[in-house]
């Protein structure tokens, strides 16, 4: 099967199954490299990214431990994602992730590095604020809500709700020498406070009390 038919059958499957709801999708740039830094609480996240309706040429950092399930092998692989070791700097990967923005897709990540068992954020670990440094490209933060639950919605088949909110696109700052680990910190919390803005309280977690998602919910 190939990528664009694979997104077809992606589409039609979560409509038939999910409430499947996209807000703000107007904000991703329709070209050129764009990270779409997105929490992660489900398996169904990255095939959420994967059906937005503004970039369908996105691609996906995803957790190389999946390659152990045959169903995700192939889709990540249908889907042309970039499998990363999450257990050490991948340096392969970093590249991968590079070269495919230089050739103007859009990436998909997950800044926690791993999946939340809370249903809330975790704290952003600083990969995806040092690729968007090295390379230029603007980060869209993205919320996803509804995922953490679908599963046992669908086993008691009921459909669940899904909703992807976007962001506005946030541009990195210059990445230095003299600043740089200090720079990664605060363009990593930019990057989950406008994340953290467009869920509703519950899911903020670790941000929810953070000096500034509440300039940004005020407006400052």
């Amino acid at each position: 099967m190939k990528r664009a038919a694979l997104q077809k059958l992606v589409n039609i499957v979560f409509h038939l199954i999910a409430r499947i709801e996209f807000v703000g999708a107007d904000r991703i740039p329709a070209q050129g490299g764009v990270i779409l830094a997105t929490n992660h609480m489900s398996r169904l996240d990255t095939p959420l990214l994967f059906l937005n309706p503004t970039r369908p040429d996105i691609t996906a950092l995803v957790t190389d431990k999946y390659q152990q399930y045959r169903f995700f092998n192939w889709f990540t692989n249908t889907a042309g994602g970039i499998w990363i070791d999450r257990n050490k700097a991948d340096f392969t990967a970093f590249r991968q992730a590079a070269e495919a923005l230089k050739a103007g897709k859009a990436l998909g990540i997950a800044p926690e590095g791993t999946r939340s068992t809370t249903g809330s954020l975790l704290e952003g670990k600083s990969g995806t604020a040092l690729l968007a440094m090295r390379t230029g490209f603007a980060v869209v933060p993205v919320a996803i809500t509804g995922s953490e639950v679908a599963v046992a919605q669908f086993k008691r088949l009921r459909r669940p709700r899904l909703v992807t909110y976007f962001g506005q696109p946030i541009p990195p700052p210059p990445l230095t020498r003299d600043d740089r680990d200090a720079a990664l910190q605060r363009y990593t919390d930019e990057i989950m406070c406008q994340m953290a803005a467009l869920l509703p309280p519950q899911y903020r977690g670790f941000y929810a009390e953070h000096p500034r998602l509440k300039e940004i919910l005020t407006g400052r």
